[in-house]
């Protein structure tokens, strides 16, 4: 593909997740989480150009860097996404205002990298950027897939007290009959 072709699908996949992450949306733990990102990361890696020829080291090392960047920009994503249980036991989530701090600081620090590669020299190409978005939702699915089946098993143990529990903080709630939390 070429890099237009990836910019474009890094904005669209990017822009996609970012408008769901803010609307409440209910989790299926069932799915398959990891399709989406696994996908991306296939592409990515089938593109030449991702290290560049003239400056090995530091090619490797700034895409060394953009993948922890990506890893913990998912993470931090994941635990800053608000998780409760309905009424009717199905998970939901949504992103908080620390949600958007962690993005903001995710692309505040890839700006850094691309910067100091290009005062370097590096040739940077958009399958490095694309292979850190997929490790992102990677790392943020994995996540909140673990937190939604264990929100999921605390409200099933805790039907019988009539309580759900906030995966977000681990507390005790009255269950919800709406679906977003107050």
């Amino acid at each position: 593909m070429s890099g237009l072709v990836d910019a474009l699908m890094i904005v669209a996949v990017a822009g996609l997740v970012v408008f769901r992450q803010f609307r409440a949306h209910r989790i299926d733990t069932d799915r398959r989480w990891w399709v989406v990102p696994v996908v991306l990361g296939v592409i990515a890696v089938r593109e030449p150009g991702m290290i560049d020829a003239h400056h090995h080291v530091a090619s490797v090392l700034l895409l060394a860097a953009e993948l922890c960047i990506g890893v913990a920009t998912g993470v931090g994503w994941a635990w800053t996404t608000r998780v409760w249980v309905a009424a009717d036991g199905a998970v939901w989530s949504r992103g908080s205002r620390a949600s958007v701090a962690v993005w903001t600081a995710g692309i505040a620090l890839r700006a850094a990298l691309f910067a100091a590669g290009a005062a370097l020299g590096v040739r940077q190409d958009t399958s490095a950027l694309l292979l850190a978005l997929a490790v992102t939702l990677l790392a943020r699915s994995g996540i909140l897939a673990r937190r939604a089946q264990a929100a999921g098993r605390a409200a099933t143990t805790g039907a019988a007290t009539g309580a759900a529990t906030d995966a977000t903080h681990g507390d005790a709630l009255p269950r919800l009959t709406r679906k977003e939390p107050a």
